[in-house]
């Protein structure tokens, strides 16, 4: 007995001698040669990889515009802060960093070779400042479709897959804009069609922050490379102004952001994650992303989802809680 007692305590200190080493990195696949055990251990184990998400990350612009108006980034260094800084393999300009370059070939071929240098995909340019593409006067209505032609063009040669736009309107009568937005973005979309760029219109204020507005717009215009960019925020749809200014003065009412996504992403080509604030936990204040993501997730969305942080916090830290958040509700519902 006292031999077999013997016999079996060294046995267990062996095998929990080797487990020890095993779980601290000692084993036999700790990169040494040869077999410290007396045996081959089994070297099957492995570790389980993280799930993947069903979209890809990107990175809107706006998300370092005081860093960029501050002239701490130059627009050519984005590309390189997307990737070396966050880890993110997509980028979404705004047109408002480069306004005078959309012809300029030099600067956007640059442009190219710093997102190539860096491994990132140029995903699509945020058009500002070039007109409202719903306005009811015919000449503005020209003009701005006229004004966004060239940009129409840059993203062309940048591998862009669209140009995002503004269904703004002056004209206080939703009926009327709906009819101008019709055309306008029409035309620019045949426009873009030749260079198979598609024009896509965000919840971006006044009357295209009623997802049943913009929603209705699309179905009326019927074009492949016509669609939207729903922004889980910008669903303010009244404000306490008068000049019909879409941002100007206090929200006086705003549209549900979670119907708003729903009606927008039959048309969807990209989607933008905004975020303000984050409370103690990591989670975005002012939308609920689980339920959010699941919205998108349902439409059979699995394009580039681009951050856009807005909020009071450092941009650097606001990018970083947007990128944590979406991934780990993403795997969550993936």
């Amino acid at each position: 007995m006292k031999d077999s007692r013997r016999n079996f305590l060294k046995q267990s200190g062996l095998a929990m001698g080797a487990s020890m080493l095993w779980l601290y990195g000692c084993g036999p696949n700790d990169g040494k040669t040869g077999d410290q055990t007396g045996e081959q251990a089994d070297s099957t184990a492995t570790t389980e990889a993280p799930k993947a998400l069903f979209f890809k990350i990107s990175l809107a612009q706006w998300s370092l515009h005081k860093t960029i108006f501050d002239k701490k980034l130059d627009n050519l260094d984005f590309a390189a802060t997307a990737r070396n800084t966050y880890g993110i393999e997509g980028i979404e300009y705004v047109n408002q960093f480069f306004a005078d370059k959309a012809k300029d070939t030099a600067y956007l071929a640059e442009m190219n070779k710093r997102a190539a240098d860096n491994g990132v995909k140029q995903v699509l340019i945020m058009i500002d400042g070039e007109g409202g593409m719903a306005e009811t006067d015919k000449k503005e209505l020209a003009k701005a479709i006229e004004n966004h032609k060239k940009w129409v063009d840059a993203a062309a040669t940048l591998g862009c897959h669209s140009i995002r736009v503004n269904a703004f309107s002056k004209n206080p009568k939703a009926e009327e804009a709906a009819k101008a937005a019709v055309e306008g973005l029409g035309k620019l979309g045949e426009y873009g069609r030749q260079a198979n760029i598609g024009v896509i219109v965000e919840n971006h204020g006044g009357f295209s922050s009623n997802g049943a507005w913009l929603a209705g717009v699309m179905k009326q215009i019927n074009m492949p490379n016509v669609g939207t960019l729903p922004d889980f925020g910008n669903f303010c749809v009244r404000r306490d102004n008068k000049d019909g200014d879409p941002w100007g003065g206090k929200c006086l009412e705003e549209y549900d952001r979670y119907l708003g996504i729903a009606e927008m992403m039959p048309f969807a080509k990209g989607v933008s994650a905004k975020s303000n604030e984050f409370d103690a936990e990591g989670n975005c204040v002012e939308t609920d992303y689980r339920r959010m993501l699941k919205v998108v997730k349902d439409a059979g969305y699995a394009g580039f989802i681009g951050i856009e942080f807005e909020g009071t916090k450092p941009e650097e830290e606001g990018i970083r809680l947007t990128k944590a958040l979406m991934e780990k509700v993403g795997a969550e519902i993936s």
